[in-house]
């Protein structure tokens, strides 16, 4: 006996890939519905040979309905979400709104999947920023052995996390480079995209980080532990799918570099491409389509006294969004909803 399950927002990009990672995963559905706007009621969706129309989700009814992965943004999210969750359907919510709610569990499978349970205070379970998702993957191990002080982050974000306006947008602005009188002006982002890079995700808050760069620190605490110190930088840049992290580590105790990769290496989710040659390193375009969280350049800081400088690269639209979700619900069915 599988689940009724429900994608909310399944014309957006992360939609759309929530449909093919159930199919791909053979998660046991037994109905899927595929929700959006009335905008885009009757589009096309596709999961696995079969093709899907879209309902309307203003006027969807969800009793009934065992689990809904919402991939729409905070403002519909509020609206709906709480619909949902009293009609007796577990929400699991991409979008920030439920992100630091303290009633409502913020899920790494790999990571803290015991916490999982926490769904029932709300019915709502919350998939963290892609950003924070790749890195607590590669940084749980380590700090299981040796204990993680502080971490300091530099981002290189794709575009993908901004929507499909912001990939047509690189697009455009790309074509438009090559081609006189038809240059592309930025609307998505402050600052021209193509052949550049933009220090700034999300608004500024007073105390000059962004709040791209706050929900790194705040969702780190959340998921992992609330002791470990994080400051982030986090930058676009021009390309279409893929993030990629700088992290440098400092631990409690001395954890060397050799043992380092070889913790990483049977770490769940993570795959370790780490030759000290040229291409030896994953870089975004080489993972794009892949469930991983590549790790690379594992090697000592010698500035600090334990410290160790990691590059993560992972697809943001599988584990840093949709594959992060479908895992979420793959964990509830098999610890609390048990219909597979």
């Amino acid at each position: 006996m599988g689940y009724k399950v429900a994608v909310v927002g399944a014309t957006g990009n992360v939609g759309r890939e929530m449909l093919n990672i159930l199919a791909e995963r053979e998660f046991p559905v037994d109905e899927i519905a595929a929700l959006a706007s009335r905008r885009s009621l009757g589009t096309e969706c596709s999961f696995g040979d079969r093709t899907l129309k879209t309902q309307d989700l203003e006027q969807f009814d969800f009793t009934g309905w065992d689990i809904a992965l919402f991939a729409i943004g905070s403002d519909a999210t509020r609206e709906y979400a709480p619909r949902a969750a009293r009609a007796g359907c577990v929400v699991i919510d991409n979008s920030s709104l439920y992100r630091y709610d303290p009633d409502v569990p913020l899920i790494v499978p790999e990571v803290n999947a015991d916490a999982v349970m926490g769904y029932a205070k709300k019915n709502i379970i919350a998939n963290p920023n892609c950003s924070t998702a790749q890195m607590v993957v590669a940084l749980k191990p380590l700090h299981d052995r040796a204990r993680i002080k502080r971490v300091v982050v530099s981002t290189y974000q794709s575009v993908s996390g901004s929507g499909k306006e912001a990939m047509d947008e690189l697009w455009n602005q790309t074509k438009g480079m090559y081609v006189p009188g038809q240059e592309v002006a930025p609307s998505v982002y402050p600052k021209q995209i193509a052949f550049n890079v933009i220090p700034q995700i999300d608004v500024f808050l007073d105390s000059g980080e962004t709040k791209e760069e706050w929900k790194m620190v705040a969702e780190t605490k959340k998921i992992m532990d609330s002791a470990i110190k994080v400051t982030a930088t986090c930058v676009r840049v021009p390309v279409f799918v893929g993030h990629s992290e700088a992290i440098n580590i400092e631990f409690e105790d001395f954890l060397d570099e050799d043992e380092a990769r070889d913790i990483l290496r049977e770490a769940p989710g993570v795959m370790v491409i780490d030759k000290r040659e040229p291409g030896g390193y994953i870089t975004p375009v080489e993972c794009v389509g892949d469930y991983a969280t590549f790790v690379s350049r594992i090697r000592q800081d010698s500035t600090i006294e334990n410290g160790l400088n990691l590059w993560v690269v992972s697809d943001n639209l599988r584990k840093g969004a949709a594959l992060n979700a479908v895992q979420i619900a793959e964990v509830l069915g098999q610890r609390a909803l048990k219909k597979g």
